[in-house]
């Protein structure tokens, strides 16, 4: 452990030198030539899910264990996922549930097709192209589940996210998320995080590993949150997690 006062001119003077280092990348995507690595994205997050996967098998199993819980009686269970890239959750939804996905990036529909096959235990109702801030083509409380995972790292409205999530939600439905977030500020994660976070955004297409996404969450008016900060076994960027899930 350090103090995170004498921590605070060190992360000041590294970020601006990694600022400096990645000055080609600002100018590239100043230059509107960033959009390019959106279609080699989820070629890399394909092999990055799968790793993921395995080491948080046993916490999304855990998690997602109770989403037949918010199923109403004598219905389908329906699921929407904020962000659902390349479909690696699908494996841990129950038989027979209803899903309709959407992300900002329109490339990872390839990826999904696969991912859907792999999983025919489910019913896919749609792809819907939409950032997490607007998903106005979903009517309000038309889904049972929403689920988030490793996306409130990269929305820009973290609060206006929630809000269409909560829209969304039937009464009594719930949001399901897994979402890394900023270490302990007396941590040397806490450091490396803010002076890797201008590369680390680039790499991630606009992740952010230094948010706060819990308060966020505890902030966002649901009826109840459960929600629990856990050490993932994972690079030390995105160790700190949170978990849980919270009802409308």
């Amino acid at each position: 452990m350090v103090s995170s006062a004498k921590m605070s001119f060190p992360i000041k003077f590294w970020t601006l030198v990694v600022n400096a280092l990645c000055l080609p990348l600002h100018v590239i995507r100043a230059l509107g030539l960033y959009g390019v690595y959106k279609r080699i994205f989820p070629f890399c997050l394909k092999r990055i899910s799968m790793s993921y996967n395995k080491k948080m098998h046993d916490n999304k199993a855990e998690l997602f264990r109770s989403l037949s819980a918010f199923k109403k009686p004598g219905e389908q269970l329906t699921i929407l996922e904020i962000g659902c890239g390349t479909g690696a959750n699908f494996e841990f939804y129950p038989p027979g549930a209803k899903v309709v996905c959407t992300d900002p990036n329109p490339y990872f529909r390839r990826f999904l097709k696969d991912s859907m096959k792999k999983n025919n235990h489910l019913n896919y109702e749609q792809f819907v192209v939409a950032v997490g801030e607007d998903m106005a083509s979903v009517g309000d409380e038309s889904v049972d589940v929403v689920v988030c995972t490793l996306v409130l790292c990269t929305v820009r409205d973290i609060p206006q996210t929630l809000r269409e999530a909560k829209r969304i939600l039937k009464p009594g439905g719930a949001l399901f998320f897994l979402e890394h977030v900023v270490a302990n500020p007396s941590t040397w994660s806490y450091f490396f995080q803010h002076i890797l976070q201008p590369f680390w955004f680039y790499f991630g297409d606009g992740c952010e590993a230094t948010r706060e996404t819990w308060k966020h969450l505890e902030a966002a008016g649901f009826s109840e949150l459960n929600l629990r900060h856990i050490e993932a076994p994972l690079i030390f960027i995105i160790k700190p997690h949170i978990i849980g899930y919270a009802v409308k």
